[in-house]
């Protein structure tokens, strides 16, 4: 059986919060990297590959987002409770639209265009960690399909990048999470977290990439190693405004950590050995 695509979502409504202090002024999604802004790309190898509805889950920042309508023709879906739920909350949003779907992640790059317009099933996108990863880790059974998730392993297949659901598949899923979205333990779980715990009826195979097709920047310094113009201008005032502070490069700074939960502004960064810690009012060396 082959399933032909419906739309695709991408999910752009959380703070990135591990992408400080980037992330305050810009949403990653964003981004313009390697000359190209992260969800325009995403939303350009969609419809290379003929999905022509495309929605866009927003939340933080949502009003950066509003030119996408006019300019790419996307469906702008708002997601009320970004900032209190994880990003189950974003699929509940759209769970009315839910077809044969892409799920996407805006942050996401990728060299080769790894969408097509048929199916042949349910599948998450994978990469193959040759050392140790504290990614989400899959195996498959005899049959093909993912029947085991846990966090963090070695030599390991993980996920990485897009999701195609099927009709059924979404049918299944979005019934689930009604069913459990109002249970207090369910609010901060990602949609995956969701998933594994139901894979006896939510099937799902691993489609796999080789190195070098799927990127995702969980940090500036990760993002630097892709595109090395990040080095010495990281298009951040904030980082800019700290350079012209402590008399130093951009290139020079690195290591930059957010400290404490979504929103608190506060973030950590290593300068020629010492540990800088960063607050809404004020700077000090820890």
């Amino acid at each position: 059986m082959s399933f032909t695509a419906d739309n695709a979502v991408i999910m752009a409504a959380g703070f990135a919060s591990r992408f400080a202090p980037i992330s305050y002024e810009t949403p990653k999604g964003l981004l313009r990297v390697r000359g190209e802004v992260l969800i325009e790309r995403q939303i350009r190898q969609l419809r290379q590959a003929g999905i022509d509805e495309i929605i866009v889950v927003t939340g933080y920042r949502a009003e950066r987002f509003a030119y996408l309508k006019d300019a790419f023709d996307v469906v702008l879906v708002h997601n009320p409770e970004y900032a209190v739920r994880n990003n189950n909350s974003s699929i509940y949003a759209v769970r009315d639209r839910l077809r044969n779907a892409y799920i996407c992640s805006s942050d996401n790059y990728f060299t080769e265009n790894p969408f097509t317009k048929t199916v042949d099933e349910s599948y998450y996108a994978a990469v193959y960690a040759e050392g140790e990863t504290a990614e989400w880790c899959i195996t498959t059974g005899t049959d093909g399909y993912i029947d085991s998730v846990r966090i963090g392993g070695c030599g390991a297949w993980y996920m990485l990048g897009h999701v195609f659901w099927s009709a059924p598949f979404s049918r299944t899923f979005v019934h689930i999470l009604e069913q459990e979205y109002d249970l207090p333990q369910t609010a901060a779980l990602l949609w995956e977290s969701i998933y594994m715990q139901h894979l006896d009826v939510l099937k799902m195979r691993m489609r796999a990439y080789p190195p070098g097709v799927i990127y995702e920047f969980d940090s500036l310094d990760e993002l630097r190693e892709f595109d090395h113009s990040y080095l010495d201008d990281t298009r951040s005032e904030i980082i800019q405004q700290l350079a012209h502070k402590f008399n130093c490069t951009q290139r020079e700074m690195t290591d930059f950590r957010a400290l404490g939960g979504p929103g608190e502004r506060a973030f950590s960064f290593r300068l020629r050995g010492k540990t800088y810690c960063v607050t809404p009012d004020q700077t000090r060396i820890s």
